[in-house]
Formats: structure tokens, C-alpha cells, sequence
């Protein structure tokens, strides 16, 4: 058995909620309107700013890839959790299992840096106002994003490529809503030693790094915030800002309660929840943080409304 080869695996069984049939329909009819909520939102968000060339700043253009990541990453879990709870067919093939898997941690480490390099803008933006123009060209901020992507599609290759060569010799039942690290190594009889140590040199190196960053950034922002003299403009500076460090104390407060941590200490179902609160959270807040109280994106939200509302009209006449 325990020289199993992991091509003899042909899939696996993902158990989800499976504990609560009872919740199916409600827990479908929730995460549905959670889901088309992430959507929206989010949709919104990207094409309001593709739609207006006066948001076609730094920061806009972030947020525009902020947007894309969140909806690209609950697409790549959601609907296959959704059709689960409603059908009950809950097999996953190795290779589809593996594919989330990549998909899933590439999304992820894509945000922790592109959170940093949104902090980098802020930073930029108030400390040293008179080079920003410079210091985030287009040019600049087209390579930061490719950077972000870059590092966070190519960062995930080594997790994926060790954790699909292990041998899944014990239960193919996995005990969680998606294919995710730490449920997976539990299914294992191989060492996961070589796994661990790759994951947390990782998340030291890039993840940690990407805090540290981003820790930096916002105290040469604070610092510089508490020299303005007077409290408008010390407020208007922040709320540059808050939008940012909310969503960024969000993700890493998230994610520290899921990973940071050795895998014997996990306890799947207490995760399974943590794991649904990292996806949607974040995804859910977003728009909400960034545009509620932001005047500039509301007037561009209501021109491309009235611009749709019109083309309307005339089509129906």
C-alpha cells in the first residue's frame, strides 16, 4: 500500500457539508447569494474602471486587479461547492483536484502581492507626493502587476508538483469543501516532510516578506499622516488609505488562523469553516471598502449607468 503511486489515484471524494444534508438546500440557496453578491460587486468594480479613463490611475488599476483576482478565485471554488449541494455528486477527478489546487494558492500569493503593491502606491502617494508620478508611471505599475502574477502563478508550481507525486494510499474521502494543502496531506502515507518545509520557506520568504512590506509601508504613512497639522488634512490622507489596510488586515488575519501553523495542530472541520471565511470575506468587502464612501467612483458608477440606461432606450425606439 504504501508504495502506492499517486497515477493509480484516479480522484477523490469531497465531502463538504455532507454531515449537515439536512442544510443542503439552505446552505446552496446562501452560498448562491453570496456567490452572484461576489459577482456583481466585483464586476462592477472592473468595469466601471475599464469604462472611465479618468480612473485609469495607480490605484484604480490595482483595484481593477484586486477585482479580477476575487473573481477569478471564488469561480475557481464556488460553483463546483454549489453544484455539490445540489446534486450530491461530489467526485473530483486527481488532475481537477491538483488544477484547483494551483489555481486556488497562485490567487492567493498573486493578492498577498499585489496588497503590497498597492501599499507601495499609498506609500508613495503621501510620502513622497512630488515623485509619484515618476516612481508610478504606467510603465511601473504594468510591471508590478506582471510581477504580481508572475511570482504567484510561478510560487505555486513547487507545492503543487511535490504534493501530486505523494502517495494517497489512506481514504480518498476529503474532508473539506475544495481541494486545499492541508486536507490533502492528510490523506497521505507519504512524508510530508519535504511539503512542509517548501510551504513554510515560502511563506517566510515571499508571504511574510509581503507583510513585512506592507507593515513598512504604513508606518512611514502613519508617520508622515501625524505630521500634517491640520486634523482635515491628517483625515483626508488616512482616508486614502483605510480602504487598503482594512482589506489587508483582513486577508492576513484570515489567513495566519489557516496556515501558520504545523499540520498536526490542524483540525479539518474547524478549518473547513476558516477555509469558507478566507474565500468570501475578502472577495465580499472589497468593493464594499472601496467604493462605498468613494465619490469620484460613485459619479463614474452613475455616468455608466445613465450612458446604459440611454443606449436602452434608443435601441428600444
Amino acid at each position: 500500500m504504501a508504495s502506492e503511486s499517486p497515477k493509480n489515484v484516479s480522484g477523490f471524494i469531497i465531502q463538504g457539508f455532507s454531515d449537515t444534508p439536512q442544510l443542503h438546500i439552505s446552505l446552496f440557496v446562501l452560498f448562491l447569494g453570496i456567490y452572484l453578491i461576489i459577482l456583481l460587486g466585483n464586476l462592477i468594480t472592473f468595469l466601471v474602471i475599464s469604462w472611465n479613463p479618468h480612473l485609469h490611475t495607480p490605484m484604480y488599476i490595482f483595484l481593477q486587479n484586486l477585482s479580477f483576482i476575487d473573481i477569478s478565485s471564488t469561480s475557481n471554488i464556488l460553483p463546483n461547492l454549489l453544484h455539490i449541494l445540489l446534486t450530491q455528486q461530489n467526485n473530483i477527478s486527481f488532475l481537477g483536484c491538483m488544477t484547483q489546487m494551483y489555481i486556488f494558492v497562485s490567487l492567493a500569493s498573486s493578492e498577498y502581492f499585489l496588497l503590497t503593491a498597492m501599499s507601495y502606491d499609498r506609500y508613495v502617494a503621501i510620502c513622497d507626493p512630488l515623485h509619484y508620478i515618476d516612481r508610478m508611471s504606467r510603465k511601473h505599475c504594468a510591471w508590478l502587476i506582471t510581477a504580481t502574477f508572475t511570482v504567484g502563478f510561478v510560487d505555486s508550481v513547487g507545492h503543487v508538483v511535490l504534493i501530486s507525486k505523494l502517495s494517497y494510499c489512506a481514504s480518498h474521502l476529503l474532508n473539506h469543501f475544495f481541494c486545499d494543502v492541508a486536507p490533502l496531506l492528510k490523506l497521505t502515507c507519504s512524508s510530508t516532510f519535504s511539503v512542509e518545509i517548501l510551504f513554510y520557506i515560502v511563506g517566510t520568504f515571499l508571504v511574510f516578506n509581503s507583510f513585512l512590506l506592507t507593515l513598512t509601508s504604513y508606518i512611514f504613512i502613519i508617520s508622515a499622516i501625524l505630521k500634517i497639522q491640520s486634523s482635515e488634512g491628517r483625515q483626508k490622507a488616512f482616508s486614502t488609505c483605510a480602504s487598503h489596510l482594512t482589506c489587508v488586515i483582513t486577508l492576513y488575519v484570515t489567513v495566519i488562523c489557516l496556515y501558520m501553523r504545523p499540520t498536526k495542530c490542524y483540525s479539518l472541520e474547524r478549518d473547513k469553516y476558516f477555509s469558507l471565511l478566507y474565500i468570501i470575506l475578502g472577495p465580499v468587502l472589497n468593493p464594499l471598502i472601496y467604493t462605498l464612501k468613494n465619490k469620484e467612483f460613485q459619479s463614474s458608477l452613475i455616468k455608466m449607468s445613465r450612458r446604459i440606461l440611454f443606449n436602452l432606450v434608443n435601441d428600444l425606439r
